[in-house]
C-alpha cells in the first residue's frame, strides 16, 4: 500500500503540463504510477484503462455527488452531479430522445443539411477557420433544435453555453461562480421555462412528471453544455488530425467509409473531456494506493485511450485501426455520455461537407495552435486553404 507520499512522478506533475502536451507524462504515470497523488490539484490521478473504467463503474465507492463537483455549483443539482436513485430519476427521462434509432432518423439528414449549409457559407472565402466557422455553430445550432431552442439566437445560446464553461472552469480552479455564469443560467432557465409547452423533448421528459421545472432546466443546461463542448471539440479534433496527416486526409477522401473511423479515431487520441471527477466515498485500496474517504480521484480518459495495453502504437493517428471505437471518450458506467450517438452524427456530418465541399485542403501557414486545455481539450483554432472552385 503507497499513500501520498510515495507518488514521485505525481508529486512534480503541474497543471501546465497536463493542459498543454499531457500525453507523454500520462504514459509515464500510466506505467510507473497508474494511481498517483497528484498535489497540483489535491488529488488522485486514475490512468490505467481498466483502473479507470472500474472507477466510473463503481458510483458507490467513487461518486459525483460532492459538494465541490464544480459543474453543480454553477446549474444546481443534476444527472451530472448525482448518483444512485436521485441520478436515475433525473437521467431516466431523457434517455429515449437520446437512442441512436432515434437520433438518427430525426438528427441525421438535418445536421446533414446545416453542415452543408456552414460550409457553403465559407467555401468563396479560400480560407478560415473550421472550428469558429464549423464546428462550433454547428454544434449550437444542433443543440438549439434538440431542446427546441432555435427561436433562440445562435449568438445567444452561444454565449449562454460560453458564460456556464467559463464558470465551471473558475470554479474547478477554487474561484467562486462569477455573475456572468449566474445571469446566464437565469436566461437559460427563462428560455426553457418558455418552451415548456410546445418542446417534443421537454413535452416527452414531463410526462413522467418526475423532475421539478427546476430540475429539468439544470438538466437541460448539462445537454446543452456537454453538447456543444463535446461536439465542437470533436469536430474540430477530428479536421484538425487529418489536416495534420495528408496520407490519411487522401484515403478519407477516397473511401468516406472511413470517416467514421476517423472520428473515432480523433475522439481516442484526443477526447474532449480529458478527464471526470469523482469523489471516494470510503477509505478504499486502488492498485496499491491507499484513498482515502473525501478524496479527489480524477479519471484521465485521455491516459486510457492511448493504453498500450488494448492500442497498439497508441499515439499513432490510425484511419485503420480496428478497435478504435473502444475509448472512453464518452466515459463508461451510469454517467457515460448521453449525447454519444449525436457527436457522432455531427462530427460525420461536418467532415463529409468538408471533403465534399473544399478542395485541396492545406493547413493555413499560421502558426500552428496545439490542443490544450486540462479538463476539456479542443485545438483553438483548426486555420485551413482551399481551393476555391
Amino acid at each position: 500500500m503507497s499513500d501520498r507520499r510515495h507518488s514521485p512522478i505525481g508529486s512534480s506533475v503541474t497543471i501546465e503540463e497536463l493542459s498543454a502536451n499531457p500525453h507523454p507524462l500520462l504514459a509515464r504515470l500510466r506505467e510507473h504510477e497508474p494511481v498517483s497523488w497528484i498535489p497540483a490539484f489535491d488529488g488522485w490521478m486514475v490512468t490505467r484503462r481498466d483502473l479507470c473504467i472500474r472507477v466510473m463503474g463503481d458510483a458507490e465507492t467513487f461518486t459525483v455527488d460532492d459538494p465541490r463537483f464544480s459543474t453543480a455549483q454553477v446549474i444546481g443539482p443534476s444527472m451530472l452531479s448525482l448518483d444512485g436513485i436521485a441520478h436515475q430519476r433525473h437521467r431516466q427521462p431523457f434517455v429515449d430522445p437520446f437512442r441512436s434509432a432515434e437520433v438518427r432518423v430525426r438528427f441525421s439528414d438535418w445536421t446533414r443539411d446545416r453542415a452543408g449549409e456552414l460550409v457553403r457559407e465559407i467555401a468563396p472565402l479560400g480560407s478560415g477557420d473550421l472550428r469558429a466557422g464549423i464546428a462550433a455553430p454547428l454544434s449550437v445550432v444542433v443543440m438549439a433544435r434538440v431542446l427546441d431552442l432555435e427561436g433562440v439566437g445562435v449568438a445567444e445560446l452561444l454565449g449562454w453555453y460560453e458564460a456556464i464553461v467559463a464558470s465551471v472552469h473558475d470554479v474547478t480552479a477554487g474561484g467562486d461562480v462569477p455573475e456572468a455564469g449566474r445571469a446566464a443560467f437565469r436566461s437559460l432557465n427563462t428560455a426553457v421555462t418558455a418552451n415548456m409547452v410546445d418542446s417534443a423533448l421537454l413535452a416527452s421528459v414531463q410526462t413522467g412528471r418526475t423532475l421539478s421545472i427546476d430540475e429539468i432546466v439544470s438538466n437541460v443546461a448539462v445537454l446543452l453544455f456537454g453538447g456543444i463542448v463535446t461536439s465542437e471539440s470533436n469536430t474540430a479534433t477530428v479536421l484538425q488530425h487529418l489536416l495534420r496527416y495528408p496520407e490519411a486526409l487522401r484515403e478519407v477522401r477516397a473511401d468516406r467509409s472511413l470517416v467514421a473511423s476517423a472520428v473515432e479515431e480523433a475522439m481516442r487520441l484526443e477526447p474532449a473531456a480529458a478527464v471526470v471527477d469523482r469523489y471516494a466515498t470510503r477509505p478504499v485500496e486502488l492498485s496499491g494506493a491507499s484513498i482515502g474517504r473525501g478524496d479527489l480521484v480524477r479519471v484521465s480518459l485521455a491516459a486510457a485511450n492511448r493504453d498500450p495495453a488494448l492500442f497498439v502504437d497508441p499515439n499513432r493517428f490510425d484511419v485503420h485501426r480496428d478497435n478504435a471505437q473502444q475509448h472512453l471518450a464518452f466515459a463508461r458506467g451510469p454517467h457515460a455520455c448521453l449525447g454519444i450517438h449525436l457527436a457522432r452524427v455531427e462530427a460525420r456530418a461536418a467532415v463529409d461537407a468538408v471533403l465534399d465541399q473544399l478542395h485541396d485542403l492545406q493547413p493555413d501557414p499560421f502558426p500552428v495552435q496545439e490542443t490544450d486545455g486540462l479538463i476539456f481539450r479542443a485545438p483553438p483554432t483548426v486555420h485551413v486553404r482551399w481551393a476555391v472552385r
